[in-house]
């Protein structure tokens, strides 16, 4: 018996496990899917309402589901792009005081993680809507 899962299986369970993802920031304070909003609290719940919405069109409409990934991977590379670049870049009262420096190490981590699950799952949605 082979195993095999299509593209839109897969991002089913990625939008579902947004509760798990939600469960590990308010609970434990481990923030997987969106540590750059980390200080954002607004954003943060903004965006969570936003995947929210995605998932219950996703499964509302399952023939949504590619699109609805592409869009959601494009704005969150762009979003994880502007947050580091803006990082990188501009200086604030708070970096000065802490002393943290521009980037954190956790925050390096989660860009690369994130937006690299970002970009392959916006490839394999330009790759399935060109199928389409």
């Amino acid at each position: 018996m082979s195993l095999s899962f299509s593209s839109q299986s897969v991002m089913r369970s990625y939008y579902i496990a947004t509760v798990l993802f939600l469960l590990l920031d308010i609970v434990f304070s481990v923030n997987v899917r969106i540590a750059f909003l980390d200080s954002q609290d607004t954003l943060r719940a903004l965006y969570y309402a936003i995947i929210f919405a995605c998932m219950v069109l996703i499964l509302w409409r399952p023939g949504w589901t590619v699109i609805i990934s592409v869009v959601e991977s494009l704005v969150l590379l762009v979003a994880l792009i502007l947050n580091m670049g803006m990082r990188t870049m501009l200086v604030s009262d708070a970096m000065l005081e802490s002393g943290t420096g521009f980037v954190t190490m956790p925050e390096i981590f989660n860009f690369m993680i994130t937006g690299g699950i970002a970009y392959l799952a916006l490839m394999q949605g330009i790759k399935d809507l060109r199928g389409l």
